[in-house]
């Protein structure tokens, strides 16, 4: 029988995730800080917008390439041929 993969197995994927989060909240800037002005917007919110984009783009690598929905689906139609169903 084949092992289904799932992401929250895969070890790398929790700390990459972690430090995208982590950066992604400027705590580490000097408190006060806002300067300069990036099109009207303190410059710690482009930091914020690039890691939260950064954390769209991991996850949706992890969901497309670490998920192997193709045997669970497989193991999903075998119950229902069979009768057996999950409730």
């Amino acid at each position: 029988m084949k092992q289904v993969r799932e992401p929250i197995r895969i070890k790398w994927i929790w700390p990459v995730m972690l430090a995208i989060i982590v950066l992604g909240v400027p705590w580490y800037l000097p408190q006060g800080t806002y300067e300069p002005i990036i099109m009207g917007f303190p410059y710690w919110t482009f930091i914020s917008i690039v890691f939260t984009a950064a954390l769209s783009l991991f996850l949706t690598y992890v969901i497309t390439n670490c998920w192997d929905m193709e045997s669970t689906l497989e193991d999903d139609s075998k119950r229902q041929k069979t009768g057996g169903g999950s409730k």
